[in-house]
């Protein structure tokens, strides 16, 4: 029986940001910061006893370091429920940058205004004490941030949970993993009831089970709070931000849309390593399309027998995974099988796969327009394809009763992806696909790990058919 389909833009909440009002929660003016630069530590003393013996014999005083400048003439503002995202090579400003809008550095010239509390994810391990407990730490740091004894205590419980470190709060985090740090770091923020909250790249620490935890948080924060993102991920802000700031050698490059101040980046990014773009402007290209293309990569033969065969490992079902809905129906299962319904624990990408959805009716039936449906998503949580059966099934009588099991089908070939892990989500609804209930949501019912890839740009790469290149001397 294959009746089911789901839009997941509709089942799952919406990741934009919440209504911007004009009020400003962050404004920066004319922001310097510079720091001394010595060639060596004799410099410094030198430099801290010389000029003063120099002003006592009246003499003009030597310099024996130089400035660098981290920071110049930065200023912008950023209005209350805005997402922002700052991008930036390493080594441009923008943890110096962070650092001054959190307090925690004073800027050499220049004005900071913040307005709410802010909470920041910022350098692995940034606030905690490396002898003192996560217990011990979670107080400190909450406090710090605002909350009271008796605040921290009332959500001490939800905080550990969300952690998801068990008996090692109690452990110093000296003796944390890295994964570790970034959970408890990011389970105190989540529980500050902050106005902004501020993330640097720490977030590309930790398992993608967490990381898709944060992102559904970081999502539903995002419909009411302000947040300052910070990336090396153009896709991420892409995905995430309304608005993004460029910062090179200190300074803004660039300011506005996503996307133009990504590609500006981007085209810089290359053209300091490989020279200026070659202009393209007035040249012929070959207009010629192919017909009935065939929808196998011509290399795929030839890259499988190589190390950048795209192998991708393949999890069970997780019944346990964070889900909603309204409870007519749970799925009972997800699963990956090949063409003979053999369970895969292992594809290629590339090859041809059928993804298996199977969910029970329970008591609070029937369905009368069921709608089953899955979506594919990266660690960040970003959509990368998905399908369901509302418009294969339209017209169609499929009422399900309580007790009956629906299952939807869905035959792909799985997409060539680059290394890094991935989940499915699955769902079914009952109704339309504009107005329908959700029964059940499961976020991340299935995980997968891409171990190897030829594709290192993109976050999918397609069967290309058809590829020549040729030299015309004639023309």
């Amino acid at each position: 029986m294959s009746c089911d389909v789901l839009n997941e833009a509709e089942a799952q909440p919406q990741a934009v940001s919440g209504e911007t009002t004009s009020e400003p929660v962050i404004s920066l003016s004319g922001i310097a910061k510079f720091y001394q630069i010595y060639d060596a530590p004799r410099d410094r003393l030198k430099q801290f006893i010389v000029p003063r013996v120099a002003r006592f014999l009246g003499r003009e005083p030597r310099h024996y370091g130089r400035e660098f400048h981290a920071l110049e003439d930065v200023s912008f503002t950023i209005s209350r429920g805005e997402t922002v995202g700052i991008i930036g090579r390493n080594g441009s400003g923008k943890s110096t940058l962070l650092q001054i809008i959190c307090g925690t550095l004073s800027p050499s010239h220049g004005d900071v205004r913040t307005e709410g509390r802010i909470a920041a994810l910022l350098e692995l391990g940034a606030g905690f004490d490396p002898e003192f407990t996560g217990r011990e730490n979670v107080y400190l740091n909450a406090s710090v941030l605002g909350l009271s004894k008796a605040e921290i205590d009332a959500r001490f419980d939800d905080i550990v949970a969300f952690s998801e470190i068990g008996d090692f709060i109690d452990q110093p985090v000296k003796t944390y993993s890295s994964g570790m740090y970034v959970r408890l770091a990011f389970a105190v923020i989540a529980h500050v009831d902050a106005d902004v909250l501020v993330i640097d790249e720490a977030l590309a620490v930790g398992d993608a089970f967490f990381v898709q935890k944060c992102m559904r948080f970081l999502r539903r924060f995002m419909e009411t709070g302000t947040v300052l993102f910070v990336s090396h991920d153009t896709a991420a802000v892409l995905n995430l931000c309304e608005r993004a700031i460029w910062l090179d050698q200190g300074r803004i490059a660039a300011e506005g849309a996503p996307k133009d101040v990504a590609d500006a980046y981007l085209k810089d990014y290359f053209e300091s390593s490989q020279g200026a773009s070659a202009s393209t402007a007035g040249t012929e290209r070959d207009e010629a399309r192919y017909k009935d293309p065939v929808p196998r990569d011509m290399r795929q033969d030839i890259i499988n027998a190589t190390p950048y065969r795209n192998d991708i490992e393949l999890f069970a079902f997780n019944p346990d995974a964070a889900d909603f809905g309204k409870g007519g129906a749970v799925i009972e299962t997800t699963r990956l099988v090949d063409d003979q319904e053999r369970l895969l624990t292992w594809v290629v990408g590339g090859e041809e796969v059928t993804l298996v959805i199977r969910a029970r009716v329970t008591d609070e039936g029937p369905l009368l327009r069921p709608i089953m449906g899955f979506y594919v998503k990266d660690r960040l949580g970003q959509t990368l394809f998905g399908d369901n059966t509302y418009l294969t099934h339209r017209g169609q009588a499929c009422e399900a009763m309580p007790g009956e099991v629906l299952e939807a089908r869905f035959t792909f070939r799985m997409p060539i992806l680059p290394q890094g892990d991935y989940s499915i989500s699955t769902a079914i609804a009952d109704g339309t696909q504009n107005e329908h209930v959700h029964h059940h949501w499961i976020h991340d019912a299935l995980f997968f790990k891409s171990h190897s890839s030829s594709v290192s740009h993109g976050l999918v790469g397609l069967p290309i058919h058809d590829i020549r290149l040729k030299v015309d001397s004639h023309s």
